[in-house]
């Protein structure tokens, strides 16, 4: 069930220490702002110099009121941040929202000192957010903790930014949402973004879960909590640049950059993903209706041809299609418009708004009721004929109470069908479109938001959730080529044959073990590609010797390995990795392999272990995937089986925390089962 939070969003009394009148003190606006819900709740002012604050008596301590206090905000000086909590402790607090700042985000001695306050605060049973936070509301409890107020809704902000919050308030509104809750993570010492969001997913005023986070802490906790969650989850984070590929020692590592982490996470957990404000607004706006549509075909109706072609070329580069409309639909709009109106899709007007704006109506019922659409975009000028009472044609009036009705015609058809609709208006603000949003069709300036907003309605790849974390095995104490793959093969993955050797003696006692063509690799070396330390199909034993004395006058490595040589004529080349990440845990890559594989960069990811359901969509998913069903005669292989490779490889390193990074390239798939020909592990 997660932590008990009911002392943080409804206390039975709260106090604010550090209430102030001075209006520049952060105290004097929680307080303020506290004192708007008296009546729920007794609320207790403290300043240390007692007196009044704000009109109302102060008292100089917690302990001077006399009474318990369930929620204590602590908003006073660092030098007496500890004593303020360890006196709120002492009230009877069951929680706290500490506002000081200076503890963590200055450095260790910071750090030491915010986490022996959060190790009192749990051990007298209590729970803290922050410290250095902006506060919390809840306009469900009429809890008002923050130095700002915020518009009733069903959406809960979790945040590491105040200002941000105050910008999606204003974003928010133009599309009726509002918050049910706003929580400042602050530096999360003791509740964490995970405890929020596990509470959020449990509260019943909370219909979707918007998130602003820089850094994760436990980021496979986030996730687990957020496939779990029951509610849509709109992640908006920052920091996911490539700057953790610098230092890796494997193309897996090379390959794996913060942002392709925080993306598969998403994805395996279900969450929303959003790059800007204006994005997580646009997302939230479509799934506040709660419509989902049943594909990712979309109609598109417009009254000019520009913003028609402009809003399928937006629907498509966001992975949706503009299919074109059967004939049985095709009729039926010939039937509601005029001669010239374009059928297909887009769906042009192409002028007949102007003397019947009803037949905006009769498109988008048409459009709705088609088999062969799961959503629509209405996009255009709509909206303009009631903004201006007259309108382009000057219709005047006429034209104006005739857009009204028709937006009253989509808005009753809207509300007795499941598939999305959404508009895009040069007059978002007219009377019409603020007709259609609140009947909760979503309304946008931007076509792209338009767009983006049917994406968030879509079907995409199902979300399989975050397959739990084996138990950890026995640690490997050697990752030497051999080590790893001896270890991978007790795993179930199989090699060709290989013998380790050390003179000229030992490898053509080798070579006379199995027929060539043979492999040769020098071995302690983690790129040997790269250093010339591998050489294929020697014929026999004397090509075979022959390259022996090259490589190693060349290397003079320590010993190598003679393997058999596979059969590449009618396989593919996979490479599969596992890097872990320090939010993250392990997280697998797949894709196109070879030597050419950090340069060809066709790779997916997941967090690790990965099933090997999820393996092969993951495979299915590539940019080459369509070599895999063969190719200009070449043969289908066997995906079924690199699938299962795939699940073996990153169950094993998802089993050996030890490893920090882990790739078998190439994996080899052929008509017929899998090969793994090489492998490099990289030990933490």
């Amino acid at each position: 069930m997660g932590r008990d939070l009911s002392a943080l969003f409804d206390p039975v009394s709260v106090a604010v220490v550090g209430a102030s009148d001075d209006p520049a003190k952060y105290g004097h606006a929680i307080a303020a702002q506290a004192l708007r819900a008296d009546g729920r709740r007794p609320v207790h002012l403290v300043n240390r110099r007692g007196g009044t604050v704000l009109g109302r008596t102060a008292a100089p301590s917690l302990s001077a009121l006399g009474e318990p206090v369930d929620l204590a905000v602590v908003s006073v000086p660092a030098a007496g941040f500890e004593d303020a909590v360890d006196e709120a402790l002492r009230c009877g607090a069951r929680a706290i929202v500490a506002i000081t700042a200076g503890f963590a985000e200055t450095g260790a001695a910071g750090r030491a000192r915010q986490h022996a306050v959060a190790e009192r605060v749990r051990a007298a049973g209590a729970v803290m957010v922050g410290p250095n936070c902006l506060g919390i509301a809840d306009n469900t409890t009429d809890l008002f903790l923050a130095s700002d107020s915020f518009t009733p809704g069903k959406v809960a902000l979790l945040s590491q930014s105040g200002n941000l919050a105050l910008e999606l308030q204003l974003r928010f509104h133009p599309h009726g949402l509002g918050f049910s809750r706003f929580v400042s993570l602050g530096n999360q010492a003791d509740v964490t973004l995970v405890d929020l969001l596990a509470d959020c997913a449990r509260h019943e005023g909370t219909r979707a879960i918007a998130v602003y986070a820089e850094d994760f802490g436990d980021g496979r906790a986030f996730a687990e909590a957020a496939a779990d969650a029951g509610k849509p989850v709109v992640l908006l984070t920052a920091g996911r640049g490539d700057a953790s590929a610098r230092s890796a020692q494997s193309h897996t590592g090379a390959l794996t950059t913060s942002a392709d982490v925080v993306s598969a996470a998403c994805r395996d957990a279900g969450v929303e993903l959003v790059a800007t404000p204006r994005e997580l607004t646009v997302v939230l706006a479509a799934l506040g209706g709660a419509r989902r549509a049943s594909g990712r075909r979309v109609a598109v109706l417009t009254d000019g041809g520009g913003h028609g072609v402009i809003a399928a070329d937006s629907v498509e580069t966001a992975g949706l299609a503009v299919p074109e409309l059967t004939e049985p639909t095709r009729q039926r709009l010939r039937a509601a418009l005029w001669e010239q109106s374009a059928v297909a899709n887009p769906v042009d007007l192409a002028g007949m708004g102007e003397q019947d704006p009803g037949s905006y109506a009769a498109s988008v019922a048409a459009l709705l009721a088609a088999e062969e659409t799961d959503a629509v975009l209405m996009t255009g000028y709509f909206g303009g004929y009631a903004a201006a009472e007259g309108g382009l044609g000057g219709g005047g009036r006429a034209l104006a109470d005739g857009e009204q009705e028709a937006a009253r015609l989509i808005a009753a058809r809207h509300r007795t069908t499941a598939k999305p609709l959404v508009v895009q208006s040069m007059y978002p603000e007219s009377p019409s479109c603020r007709t259609l949003a609140a009947s909760g069709v979503p309304v946008f300036a931007a076509t792209e938001d338009a767009a983006r907003a049917l994406l968030a309605t879509a079907p995409g790849t199902a979300h399989t959730g975050v397959t739990p974390l084996p138990v950890p095995a026995a640690p490997l104490r050697e990752t030497g080529y051999l080590e790893t793959r001896r270890a991978l093969e007790a795993a179930g993955l199989a090699f060709p044959t290989a013998r380790e050797v050390r003179d000229e003696t030992q490898l053509l006692s080798a070579a006379a073990e199995f027929t060539g063509p043979y492999v040769l690799k020098a071995l302690h070396l983690l790129h040997k590609s790269d250093a010339g330390g591998v050489a294929l199909n020697l014929s026999g034993p004397a090509e075979l010797l022959a390259a022996f004395r090259q490589m190693h006058a060349r290397l003079g490595a320590p010993s190598y390995s003679v393997e058999a040589m596979a059969d590449l004529s009618d396989g593919i080349e996979l490479i599969v990795g596992v890097n872990r990440d320090p939010r993250f845990g392990p997280v697998a890559m797949v894709g196109l392999g070879g030597v050419l594989a950090e340069a060809l960069r066709d790779v997916a990811f997941s967090l690790a272990p990965v099933p090997a359901d999820r393996a092969e969509s993951l495979l299915r998913g590539l940019r080459t995937a369509a070599l895999l069903d063969g190719v200009r005669g070449r043969p289908a292989v066997d995906v079924a089986a690199a699938a299962a490779a795939v699940e073996t490889i990153t169950t094993f390193a998802a089993e050996h925390p030890e490893i920090a990074e882990i790739e078998v390239n190439p994996l080899l798939v052929r008509p017929r089962g899998v090969l793994a020909l090489d492998s490099r592990a990289v030990l933490a």
